[in-house]
């Protein structure tokens, strides 16, 4: 019998992996890199190129001594870690240690690279039919960064000791994350509340209920109510007076589903619903995907390859989503054709959305199995892949313009409601919002219309009173004060997000970046939202001064374009490092 070594990086990983493997198959587990820089000096030569130093990692020797002496015995080895960047330079490593100084091995087809984006025994099986080699391109690129890291900390670290104290340290992404959170701090700081108000009427017509209406605009203007006595002169104006319906507009509006996950979205969702952090919830992914004893199937990966900047998923995957939306919805809730989502620009073709391995394992089927944040997340995951695949809420959106009877100025107060016509995919899984206060006065324009409540049946030119309650300035009107509030700090939802959209990072640092600067001390976490602290604030005001280029949000954006276009190999690597160093 044919003797295989499958090599992975995680035990879990190959305890899942084994299960659906014959007897011709030995699987094991690197558990995670077997080599890297140096920690005692710098380990990447200036001079020659950047060339990287790499040394076997301490406690990795027995490691790579077991792999060595099992590879020796067999007549193919495949290299299976994670289909990333740094999973390709862990394979990378393993190969050239087991090459040695001879390429013999590999000429010979022994040494072989598989790629699966699940954990099942189809992907498994799939993945060995068809073998390919180390991915050099991303190699590199993983290279470049991991040597770009190792200047910028290793350098900058040491200045840090030397200009500010002792024991600080720096890391090349973490120091621009740590500038917006320094700068958001800054803005807080140096804002000033401006009042403004708002003017409420309770109505009611013929047919109930009674609703509200706001002020939104004065003589076709816009309803800027500045202080106190602006208030208090409107409400005296119009306080006892009759009402009249102006306009009625009716519109449908459909709300359509959002892309499965994606890794950014993943942890902005579970942050804002599960209030996870995003290292959390990328450890719970992980053993998610890696595989979780589920009664007598055994060791099962849950969920696709959660490092992922692509919402694509696979034919077979949406015909799973669309039978299992048949079977438990019925046909209203499943769209003619499969629901595609667009891909960034940047993302990784070969990689799949966030998903469960399969559709018809749904989270009460397997509850028993999961830990109570296992199940939380696999749910949200679950939830929002079969919504993915489901019709648009259709929704009735109600606008009511009316306005008081004999007034000096003619004021506009609207109410706008919604109901929903069909729920469509809402009844899976509605996402997230980030509700912040205002940092600026509301614009007439900027009433939601999403509001879920239900407004009488009303006529133009029908009248209307104004109906009394508690809390009220006078009968049928409230007067409210505000204040603007400054911009919100930012939690891990939020720095994730706007980390992305300004291309800092990728799916695989968000997690490291933010636990990262939290760890240093330079960031506290305060009712669920980033604070930097005095040390943080010291860091950010020296590089500022002596680097602010290091710190340059856009230049450490383009610096990650590089890195992509070594990846797509586009650019030697190289000359990646040497755009950004400058010795």
């Amino acid at each position: 019998m044919a003797k295989n070594l499958i090599i992975v990086e995680s035990p879990t990983k190959a305890r899942t992996i084994t299960k659906y493997l014959g007897r011709g198959y030995t699987v094991m587990a690197s558990v995670g890199h077997v080599k890297d820089l140096p920690t005692s000096k710098l380990g990447v030569d200036l001079e020659n190129d950047f060339e990287p130093q790499y040394v076997t990692i301490k406690g990795k020797s027995k490691v790579l001594s077991e792999i060595k002496k099992k590879a020796e015995e067999a007549d193919k080895v495949f290299l299976a870690p994670d289909p990333d960047r740094e999973g390709e330079a862990i394979a990378w490593h393993l190969e050239q240690e087991l090459l040695g100084k001879s390429k013999k091995k590999k000429q010979e087809g022994k040494i072989f690279r598989v790629l699966f984006n699940e954990i099942t025994q189809s992907a498994i099986k799939r993945a060995l039919q068809s073998p390919g080699e180390i991915d050099m391109n991303l190699v590199n690129a993983q290279q470049a960064r991991r040597v770009l890291d190792r200047i910028v900390g290793y350098q900058g670290s040491q200045l840090l000791w030397n200009k500010v104290r002792r024991g600080l340290s720096m890391g090349r992404v973490q120091s621009v994350a740590m500038r917006l959170i320094c700068e958001r701090e800054a803005e807080r700081e140096a804002f000033r509340a401006e009042e403004y108000w708002s003017i409420t009427a309770l109505l009611a017509g013929t047919n109930p209920p009674s609703f509200e209406a706001k002020l939104h605009s004065i003589d076709g203007g816009e309803a800027s109510i500045e202080n106190a006595e602006q208030a208090g002169r409107i409400v005296g104006e119009v306080q006892g007076k009759t009402f009249v319906v102006q306009s009625i507009e009716r519109r449908e509006k459909k709300r359509n589903p959002v892309a499965p996950f994606i890794t950014s979205r993943l942890q902005q969702e579970a942050s804002r619903k599960l209030h996870f952090s995003p290292k959390k919830t990328m450890t719970l992914a992980q053993q998610l995907y890696e595989g979780i004893e589920i009664g007598a199937e055994g060791a099962t990966g849950l969920i696709t390859y959660m490092r992922t900047d692509s919402p694509r998923i696979s034919n077979e995957a949406m015909a799973d989503a669309r039978e299992v939306i048949q079977s438990r919805f019925g046909a209203e809730y499943l769209p003619a054709t499969p629901n595609v989502y667009k891909t960034s620009k940047a993302a990784q073709e070969a990689h799949e959305a966030i998903r469960p391995t399969s559709a018809a394992r749904d989270p009460e089927s397997i509850r028993q199995y999961l830990e109570q944040d296992q199940y939380n997340l696999y749910k949200l995951i679950w939830n929002r892949f079969i919504a993915s695949q489901m019709v648009p809420a259709i929704l009735d959106v109600t606008r009511i313009d009316s306005s008081p009877l004999g007034t000096t100025a003619r004021y506009i107060f609207r109410s706008t409601g919604t109901v929903v016509k069909f729920p469509g995919h809402t009844i899976v899984y509605m996402e997230g919002v980030d509700k912040e206060a205002p940092s600026q006065k509301p614009k007439a324009d900027q009433e939601a219309d999403d509001d879920e409540r239900q407004l009488p049946a009303l006529s133009e030119g029908e009248r209307l009173r104004l109906v009394e309650q508690e809390a009220q300035t006078v009968p049928g009107l409230l007067s409210k004060q505000h204040f603007t509030q400054p911009p919100p700090r930012y939690n891990e939802a939020l720095l994730i997000k706007e980390l992305e959209e300004k291309g800092i990072g990728r799916p695989s640092t968000y997690a490291a970046i933010i636990s990262t600067i939290q760890d240093r001390k330079y960031v506290e976490k305060t009712e669920g939202r980033l604070v930097p602290t005095e040390t943080g604030k010291t860091v950010n005001d020296f590089l500022l001064k002596g680097f602010p280029q290091l710190i340059n949000v856009d230049f450490t954006s383009q610096l990650e374009e590089q890195l992509d276009a070594v990846e797509e190999g586009n650019k030697q690597w190289v000359a990646a490092v040497r755009d950004f160093y400058a010795p």
